[in-house]
C-alpha cells in the first residue's frame, strides 16, 4: 500500500477555505482529505459540533485545525466577549500528553502560517515562566495540556469568557489519564456551547466520551472512521509463545534477524523497561526508554533522535502509544502483551502511520498469555502464530548489572502540575 492510498477523492481546494489557509495547506503540499478530514471538516465549516473516531495518524489534527482557523478568521472578534483583552484566547485546543500538544502546535505553525493569528503553547516538565509570559503576553488560540493550562488559568494568566472554539483530542487518553475532572472544570468557565464551536475527537467513542460529549456540546455529530480496524489491516503481525526466561533471549534473537532501521518496543511497566533497556545496550543495542517521568528536556532529546535514525531503538511504556508522531517506525515489538486489547491497536499502529505499512511481531509469555483471547476478539482475527526457529534464541548473552533502587519520596511540592501528569484532584500516574 503506498503512503496516497489512505487519502479520498476530497480536495481541500474543493473546501470553503479561507485564502491564507489554503497557501499553507499547498506550502505542506497537502492537496487531499484522510477520510477523517472528508467526514468532519464539511461539517464543522458550517458550524456543526463533531465528535469525531480517529487515532492518532489518521489527519485529525489538520482536520480541527482547518475547522479553528476557518472559523476565527470567518467571523470578527466580539467585543463585548473580548473587551479589549489580550489575555482572553479566542479557542482552546486541549491535548492529554505533551508530546502530542507539541505536535499540534507544529502543525498549527504550518496550517495558520499567513493567518495572522497569534498561537500559544503550555505543556508540563518545561518552560514554564516562558509559556506563562507568551500566553499572559496575549493569544488566539491556546494549545496545551491540562495540568498546566489549569495553573495558569488559576493563576489568571487568561481567561475562557472569550472561548469561541474548544478542541478535545483523544477524549479517551484524557479519561486514561484523570484529566476529565479538569476538562470539566474549563468547560464550566466557558460560554454556553450554542455560542462556540466545539470539536471532540477519540479513538474510541465509548459510553463515557459521548456522556461528555453530549453535556458539554451543541447536538454534536457523531462521525466515525473504522481506525482501528484499518491500521491492524495494514500491519503485519506475527506472535511468538515463548517462557519468561527465553523473552530476552528471542527479543535479542529477532532484532539480530530483523535488523530494525527504527523500532518501538513496547513493556507495561517501567521496571521491566529499564532492565531491558540495560540489557540491550550491554549486548549492542543503541537503545533508551521512553517512560511517563523521563524530564521532558531529554524527551525532546531522544525523540529527535530516534525521528532522525540516530537512536535505532526505543523501549516505551504505554505513555508513548498515543499521541506521539514518529514517521516511518519499521518495526513494533510487543515484549509485553498489553492488558488492554485497545493498547495493542495502538501499539502497532505506530507503525502504520499515514497510509503506510509496518511489522507488528509480538511476544506472548506466561505472565500476559491471558491477555490474548482479548486481544483477538478485538480485533476480529487471530494474531498469526511463527515458530521459533533454530538459532533464533540468543543464548550467549551478556547480563547487565541491576540498578540500585532509590527509596521512595512521597514529599509533595517542588515541581509544578503539567501536561503528562495528572491534576491536583488525580493524582497517581504510573
Amino acid at each position: 500500500m503506498t503512503a496516497t492510498e489512505h487519502l479520498t477523492d476530497t480536495t481541500l481546494a474543493s473546501l470553503d477555505l479561507h485564502a491564507s489557509l489554503q497557501q499553507g495547506l499547498q506550502e505542506m503540499g497537502f492537496t487531499h482529505c484522510t477520510p477523517i478530514q472528508a467526514l468532519t471538516l464539511p461539517q464543522a465549516l458550517q458550524g456543526h459540533d463533531v465528535a469525531g473516531q480517529a487515532q492518532t495518524g489518521t489527519g485529525k489534527s489538520a482536520a480541527f485545525l482547518l475547522a479553528t482557523f476557518q472559523r476565527l478568521l470567518s467571523q470578527p472578534v466580539d467585543p463585548d466577549q473580548h473587551n479589549g483583552k489580550s489575555t482572553r484566547p479566542r479557542a482552546l485546543i486541549l491535548a492529554p500528553t505533551r508530546e502530542l500538544a507539541i505536535q499540534i502546535h507544529k502543525d498549527a505553525e504550518a496550517i495558520g502560517k499567513h493567518s495572522g493569528l497569534r498561537l500559544a503553547l503550555a505543556y508540563g516538565g518545561a518552560g514554564y515562566d516562558t509559556q506563562r509570559d507568551r500566553i499572559a503576553a496575549g493569544c488566539d488560540i491556546l494549545i496545551g495540556t491540562p495540568g498546566r493550562l489549569i495553573d495558569y488559568f488559576k493563576q489568571h494568566v487568561f481567561d475562557l469568557k472569550g472561548i469561541e472554539v474548544v478542541v478535545l483530542d483523544e477524549a479517551d487518553r484524557m479519561f486514561d489519564l484523570g484529566f476529565i475532572a479538569d476538562i470539566r472544570y474549563f468547560l464550566r468557565r466557558m460560554p454556553e456551547p450554542t455560542k462556540r464551536l466545539n470539536m471532540l475527537f477519540s479513538a474510541t467513542l465509548s459510553h463515557r466520551v459521548l456522556e461528555l460529549a453530549y453535556e458539554h456540546m451543541n447536538d454534536p455529530k457523531l462521525l466515525k472512521v473504522e481506525a482501528d480496524t484499518m491500521t491492524a489491516d495494514r500491519v503485519t503481525q506475527l506472535l511468538y509463545h515463548v517462557a519468561n526466561d527465553e523473552k530476552f533471549s528471542l527479543i535479542l534473537g529477532l532484532l539480530n534477524k530483523l535488523k530494525p532501521e527504527r523500532g518501538l518496543i513496547f513493556i507495561n511497566t517501567k521496571r521491566v523497561g529499564e532492565r531491558l533497556t540495560d540489557m540491550l545496550q550491554v549486548n549492542g543495542w543503541q537503545a533508551e526508554i521512553l517512560s511517563g517521568d523521563v524530564p521532558q528536556n531529554k524527551r525532546v532529546r531522544l525523540l529527535h533522535q530516534f525521528q532522525n535514525g540516530e537512536l535505532p531503538l526505543l523501549v516505551a511504556t504505554d505513555v508513548a502509544a498515543r499521541g506521539l508522531h514518529i514517521p516511518e517506525v519499521t518495526h513494533v515489538f510487543n515484549y509485553d502483551l498489553p492488558q488492554d486489547a485497545e493498547d495493542y491497536v495502538h501499539r502497532i499502529g505506530r507503525t502504520a502511520r499515514a497510509g503506510a505499512e509496518g511489522d507488528a511481531v509480538s511476544l506472548c509469555c506466561e505472565t500476559y498469555v491471558y491477555s490474548l483471547p482479548e486481544i483477538e476478539k478485538y480485533i476480529g482475527h487471530p494474531i498469526p502464530n511463527a515458530q521459533i526457529e533454530e538459532g533464533l534464541l540468543v543464548r550467549d548473552f551478556k547480563h547487565a548489572p541491576r540498578r540500585e533502587r532509590k527509596p521512595r519520596d512521597n514529599r509533595s511540592g517542588g515541581r509544578r502540575s503539567g501536561g503528562g501528569q495528572r491534576s491536583s484532584q488525580s493524582r497517581g500516574r504510573r
